[in-house]
């Protein structure tokens, strides 16, 4: 990737190079406000873990829909519907962000970011209806190791010895949360290991590139690329799209959760890790991030969509514990030793 800090300073803000330098340079990078964005992270996860209610809400109401198109386009077109929604919704209150479309290297962030992001919202969706969600769950909680080896390779720095335990302890946790995975290789399988691939590599380019770039010029040039990539996708996959995306928006039941899906899950999830990921370890992040299968099962449970089982508090007990391990072996917070970002 080129180097991001050869370019015109109205768009740039300089932090200390956190991938490439020694361990000390990273922890001590990501301390003023690590807290703080582990709080924010947190609540991230529990709007996330909401998004599955709300996709399930209208994937339910779209079944006429998606027996007459297929479940790819539908499922394409109302996740354009919700990137678009959360477009606007960044060029209206964060109108500074729209300076970043001038600018060469925020379309390269945004393009890294957004493609990682599309190509990894479509492999989870064309393996939606080829495996379990027990299956389904483990694969994609592999994420969190993958952050982990990729994180290693990529900085030639190991991350500090609790990490590793938390990694573990986070993929076990939300890998059971479902109950035991019963694996049986098909191309559901390898999709859904390929979606972990992808999210794994969104992390640790948002750490990367965020610490370089302006975090919320980068959310919008991302959301346009994933908004016109999905509705792209949407109509070169259906004969018959202005049929489709008619009847898709006439629908009852629809409406309130994609607006929510673009308002919560894209909107407030991804302004905020834009802007709060950065001042942590990514590996830490990928096992703050592995809560999302607790939330989706607590609010499955409230909502009958999800039967109790004791893997539930297994799987749940295991990742928290992950967290707290994680949390408590950080190093203490010096903020008069930290270097401070210059605009």
């Amino acid at each position: 990737m080129a180097n991001l800090n050869h370019h015109h300073p109205h768009h740039l803000r300089v932090f200390p190079k956190t991938m490439e330098g020694g361990q000390a340079g990273l922890e001590a990078a990501f301390h003023p406000q690590r807290r703080k964005a582990a709080l924010v992270l947190l609540s991230v996860t529990l709007v996330w873990g909401a998004t599955f209610i709300w996709m399930k809400q209208a994937l339910n109401a779209l079944e006429v829909e998606i027996e007459t198109f297929g479940t790819f386009s539908v499922v394409a077109y109302l996740v354009a519907l919700r990137f678009l929604l959360a477009m606007v919704l960044v060029a209206v209150f964060f109108p500074k962000a729209l300076a970043g479309l001038r600018s060469p290297a925020i379309w390269k962030g945004g393009a890294i970011l957004g493609g990682l992001m599309l190509v990894g919202f479509v492999s989870q969706m064309v393996a939606l209806n080829e495996i379990n969600p027990s299956t389904s769950a483990f694969l994609t909680s592999l994420y969190v190791v993958m952050t982990a080896l990729l994180t290693l390779r990529m900085s030639q720095h190991p991350p500090r010895r609790a990490l590793y335990w938390g990694v573990f302890m986070a993929t076990l946790g939300a890998g059971f949360i479902e109950g035991p995975p019963h694996l049986s290789w098909g191309w559901g399988e390898v999709m859904t290991v390929a979606c972990a691939l992808f999210f794994a590599l969104h992390i640790i380019y948002t750490q990367k590139l965020t610490t370089a770039l302006d975090p919320l010029m980068l959310t919008l040039t991302s959301f346009i690329v994933v908004g016109v990539g999905s509705l792209f996708l949407a109509i070169l996959s259906s004969n018959q799209a202005p049929d489709m995306m008619g009847d898709v928006l006439r629908r009852d039941g629809v409406l309130l959760p994609v607006v929510l899906l673009g308002l919560g899950g894209s909107f407030f999830c991804l302004v905020a890790l834009n802007l709060f990921q950065r001042h942590m370890h990514p590996v830490q992040a990928a096992i703050i991030y592995a809560f999302e299968p607790v939330w989706a099962t607590v609010f499955g449970l409230g909502l009958g969509l999800v039967s109790w089982t004791w893997w539930i508090p297994f799987g749940g007990g295991v990742l928290l514990l992950g967290n707290i391990l994680v949390e408590v072996t950080s190093p203490v917070e010096n903020p008069s030793s930290t270097p401070q970002p210059a605009e």
